[in-house]
């Protein structure tokens, strides 16, 4: 039976060292480093290049940030990878920004080798690499003023049946698969069927742009009948 074959990644940062010990833990576990970029148009021009999987992008670089290089990268129609945040803070305004524009989650530089492996093997399977209470922090702290109370929602939230659009604001409240279940007395597949059809009818790549999304057009509002 042929193996799969091992996920291809570029990372971007200014820092060689940074840079270097990434490239050196995801190869040793096995991952494929196709390449290495220095600044922002490095990495656009290595996305292009080589259609990876994943993209490891530094958030602060020199000529063009992460946070444009994600845009741009993404706007790419054949591009089918997703795009993970290098930050040395948490709560950065600069990473929402960057999950507006498409990330799909972040890791603090200070990861721990297991850490980092572990992420990239979650992101290989197609899930987002920040916990959605996570993002709620970060939405809440950095998102735009919702639209006021009792406007129209956003259009694009109006191809989503009632039961989605219930679900889409539970998850806007950081609530994992399981805690959806319970709290909607339904099974995790079903909840699974309900998560898939809310990121295909929105055309969000994974749970965390749909957590941004249900901030942005006022579904959720930050500071309002959110759980810790």
């Amino acid at each position: 039976m042929t193996s799969p074959a091992p996920l291809r990644v570029v990372i971007a940062d200014d820092q060689a060292l940074v840079r270097g010990g990434f490239a050196m833990i995801l190869t040793a576990a096995g991952f494929e480093v196709v390449a290495e970029a220095a600044d922002g148009e490095q990495a656009v021009t290595a996305a292009r290049k080589h259609i990876p999987d994943l993209v490891l992008m530094d958030i602060r670089m020199p000529e063009m940030d992460g946070i444009e290089a994600t845009r741009r990268i993404l706007s790419d129609p054949r591009q089918t990878c997703r795009v993970v945040i290098l930050t040395t803070y948490d709560l950065d305004r600069y990473v929402y920004a960057a999950l507006s524009a498409g990330a799909s989650g972040f890791l603090l530089k200070d990861v721990s080798p297991e850490q980092l492996v572990a992420a990239v093997r979650l992101i290989s399977c197609g899930d987002a690499l920040l916990a959605p209470s996570i993002t709620r922090r970060l939405v809440e702290r950095f998102a735009r003023p919702a639209p006021e109370p009792g406007g129209r929602l956003h259009r694009d939230l109006s191809v989503l049946t009632p039961r989605e659009l219930e679900v889409l604001t539970l998850l806007a409240e950081g609530l994992s698969n399981a805690e959806l279940a319970t709290r909607l007395r339904l099974s995790e597949a079903t909840v699974k069927t309900h998560v898939a059809r809310i990121l295909a009818k929105l055309d969000l790549r994974d749970r965390v742009q749909a957590v941004v999304l249900a901030y942005e057009t006022g579904l959720a509002v930050p500071g309002r009948g959110i759980t810790s």
